[in-house]
């Protein structure tokens, strides 16, 4: 079986989720294309790179990327480090022959997003895979709604709803880490959280085409954190902390048409108390409704108007063997996948997608569409009125 050296940059929380990825990804889905080999791991920070090559089982460690790119037994990178480095390290790794699998927001500029992109395009044509981790999509149940609108089981698609609440930056005591800076994660929850929901949006209902928005920012300061590991709001600081000033968004929400004629609503926020990862679609056609909430992402609600009258209404799908991944995973529904196995999915169709020569649904130039659409909710925010999408 053919084997794929990884080299991991960036050793924090997705870093670690990348890992799982790897690791679950021939154990569920056997045989696998390929079997990903722990090569290299990279972090700026020697006692994290050290740590992490102990823990996840590399045969190496580094402080410089450059290490991982210019090692010829090195086949996959793997990008997990703040947005700001996103398009040096993926473009040199592209130019380099790797194939690259990039954390979302694919870049903190859209002049960056553009770049990779076009890299992408360039090291296609030489047989390389580059991939955008945008891991919701890949839910079951999400790819089951997708299912039954391009079957036509809902018929034509008339308006979605998106929302993606967060509680973890809610409390004003919690650390002003990298995300909060503006020239580090290039936006908020913008191109935090919100750029999920707009590529599952995009996925069910094709290509977002205009858009008219607004932007809070309630928290204007943050207590400094020591060190450069993301906390994501397990730690508080205390009120003697010094503090700094949030220059990114806490709330976005605006309207949106799609290029299909259909309309729609997308809201996110990471202040939300009560809400944890509560990433909901609601889609509405002229036969039938979807309904899904990521926090029981084993689930999908069904609603068709061809029922009788007497029994229509929203019915629960739990998703299982007899749907997508299904026979990989768990052999009785309900049994449940949880993110490590959405991880493996995502990870077993990059590893796929390198081993049968072909470019993954989350290409590089979706994500630079998506970069496209956060750009036209940034400035409608600052313009107030509806602004088109670039193409």
């Amino acid at each position: 079986m053919k084997k794929l050296n990884i080299g991991l940059v960036g050793a924090g929380f997705m870093g670690k989720a990348h890992v799982v990825g790897y690791s679950n990804m021939p154990k569920l889905f056997w045989p696998a294309p390929a079997m990903p080999v722990f090569k290299t791991v990279c972090d700026i920070v020697p006692e994290i790179a050290e740590e992490a090559k102990e823990r996840f089982g590399f045969e190496r460690c580094c402080t410089d990327w450059h290490d991982i790119v210019n090692d010829p037994e090195i086949d996959v990178v793997s990008i997990c480090t703040p947005n700001n480095a996103h398009a040096e390290v993926a473009i040199a790794a592209l130019e380099a022959g790797k194939h690259v699998i990039c954390e979302k927001p694919i870049a903190s500029k859209l002049e960056d997003a553009k770049a990779m992109a076009e890299a992408a395009k360039v090291a296609a044509d030489k047989g390389i895979v580059s991939m955008n981790a945008y891991q919701y999509r890949r839910v079951p149940a999400i790819d089951l709604a997708k299912k039954f609108i391009d079957e036509g089981s809902i018929g034509k698609i008339l308006n979605i709803r998106c929302t993606y609440l967060q509680s973890w930056s809610a409390d004003p005591d919690s650390p002003l880490s990298w995300r909060f800076q503006k020239d580090i994660a290039g936006a908020g929850t913008l191109g935090d959280i919100t750029s999920h929901v707009i590529d599952i949006a995009q996925y069910l209902a094709g290509d977002i085409d205009e858009v008219v928005s607004m932007m809070q920012t309630y928290i204007k300061e943050r207590p400094v954190q020591e060190g450069g590991v993301d906390l994501l709001g397990t730690v508080k600081l205390g009120a003697d902390a010094p503090r700094q000033v949030v220059d990114v968004d806490d709330e976005n929400s605006f309207l949106v048409k799609f290029k299909s004629g259909a309309v729609g609503s997308i809201e996110a926020t990471r202040n939300a108390w009560g809400r944890n990862n509560f990433i909901t679609i609601e889609l509405h056609g002229t036969e039938g409704s979807l309904a899904f909430n990521y926090e029981r992402l084993n689930e999908l609600q069904v609603c068709f108007a061809k029922d009788p009258d007497d029994r229509r209404g929203f019915k629960t799908i739990y998703t299982g063997p007899a749907h997508f991944h299904g026979e990989a995973t768990w052999n009785i529904p309900g049994m449940n996948i949880g993110y490590g196995e959405l991880k493996a999915i995502e990870m077993y169709e990059f590893v796929k997608a390198i081993a049968e020569g072909y470019q993954p649904s989350t290409s590089f130039e979706v994500g630079y569409r998506i970069e496209r659409v956060c750009e036209a909710v940034a400035e409608s925010a600052e313009n107030k009125k509806w602004e088109k999408v670039r193409d």
